[in-house]
């Protein structure tokens, strides 16, 4: 018995290096197409209206797809789901790698491959959130999820650094062949390395309809208060934070200087501190009570908004950048450790592909209200107001008793 728990304990953590490997290979490729994209388009545009044009393709077809996706990530397997999502991606990216080569260097191209690739990450997103309660202990989630934040950031660092560097030495194509490539590598470790038994559902041979699926997890969530406020708070969070996540860009270029190296640099601040953060979130793990934790982080992130609206140095604004970075992990990872600890594993899936669709629509929505307005008015004024509306928003978490209630870890019994 010892040596078979023992045999467990180093399957999970090996399957757990495999898939935060492999997802991060393909996260590096994937991140140096998306930073090279939006600097073409803010370079080459310098329009807040511009930037919510690519805000919305890179969200909506993703918003569209989520609910669909959730379903199949409960249906099917979702290994073999995470590998058609990517291959699909690396193809788009491989067809405008093609297109540049010839000479089509269109504004408009940039916006379309944008939107097919929003597609497959509209696949992948609910499959990756729900495939790692399969393979990893309950008690070992919120480890996990810290060191992937951290894994991620790491690669969001690397990403910005070797995309500025490859704009100013090659061509852009070059970078699309680089996402191609790390995409080929992480699918051959997922096909050959990793070993994920498939959940219970896809060994189910029930004939149900993709849109009773559907239903059944609506009424799920509409049944569960917890993940209905659960989902209110994040629907007004993300609006909030569609100003500090897509127009400091263009803040930094309207008030400090259009340089690639300025863009570089609040990109490597921000990934630095969400990789500190990282660190601190799987070493702490956070308070007992999850809830806490995610308003901790809300708080911190809602102060340093405000901030970046009112630092008029650079260096200060990169430090405030980097610490906002740090706050990230802070509440992002509880509260997926929340929805994978509190949901049943038959309903994560479509659980995740709401949280998809949430986050993929609030921020372009947000982006609609703030993106147009970022031409009128400063920037400086939106970070600021957002930033207080944020704090304010923060208070809805510690004063639900549902949601505390939620939070609380669970009590073991000692046998």
């Amino acid at each position: 018995m010892g040596n078979t728990n023992e045999s467990i304990m180093q399957q999970w953590k090996r399957n757990s290096i495999l898939f935060l490997g492999s997802q991060s290979i393909s996260l590096f490729g994937s991140s140096l197409v998306q930073y090279a994209i939006m600097w073409y388009v803010v370079l080459n545009t310098q329009s807040g209206i511009m930037m919510t044009i690519y805000i919305l393709c890179g969200f909506i077809p993703t918003f569209i797809l989520s609910p669909f996706a959730g379903v199949w990530a409960d249906r099917y397997d979702r290994k073999k789901l995470i590998i058609i999502s990517d291959a699909s991606i690396a193809f788009v990216t491989l067809i405008l790698a093609i297109f540049f080569l010839m000479g089509f260097e269109s504004l408009w191209l940039m916006f379309l491959i944008a939107a097919v690739r929003a597609l497959g990450t509209g696949i992948q997103t609910p499959a990756v959130g729900a495939i790692l309660p399969q393979f990893v202990p309950e008690d070992k989630l919120t480890k996990v999820n810290g060191a992937n934040g951290s894994i991620q950031a790491l690669v969001m660092l690397l990403a910005p650094m070797a995309s500025g560097a490859l704009l100013g030495l090659a061509s852009i194509e070059i970078i699309f062949f680089i996402d191609v490539i790390t995409a080929a590598i992480a699918i051959i470790i997922f096909l050959t390395m990793l070993h994920i038994p498939a959940h219970k559902k896809v060994t189910e041979d029930e004939q149900v309809s993709y849109l009773a699926d559907l239903k059944k997890g609506f009424i799920y969530i509409n049944n569960h208060e917890f993940l209905k406020k659960f989902f209110l708070f994040f629907a007004l969070f993300f609006i909030l934070a569609a100003v500090p996540s897509f127009l400091t860009p263009l803040q930094v270029t309207r008030s400090f200087g259009d340089d690639v190296w300025r863009l570089t640099a609040i990109e490597v601040a921000f990934s630095i501190g969400m990789m500190i953060g990282g660190v601190v979130i799987a070493t702490w793990g956070g308070y007992k009570n999850k809830i806490h934790t995610m308003a901790l982080g809300s708080f911190l992130f809602a102060i340093l908004t405000f901030g970046l609206g009112v630092i008029p140095n650079f260096t200060i604004y990169l430090v405030l950048m980097a610490i906002t970075g740090v706050t990230m992990p802070i509440f992002s990872t509880p509260a997926t450790t929340l929805l994978q600890e509190k949901v049943e594993p038959e309903y994560l899936g479509r659980v995740f592909g709401v949280v998809g669709m949430i986050s993929t629509s609030m921020m372009p929505l947000g982006m609609l209200i703030f993106g147009p307005v970022a031409d009128i008015i400063s920037i400086e004024w939106l970070l600021i107001g957002s930033g207080l509306l944020m704090f304010v928003a923060g208070f809805f978490l510690i004063g639900s008793k549902v949601l505390l209630n939620a939070g609380k870890p669970k009590i073991v019994k000692e046998s």
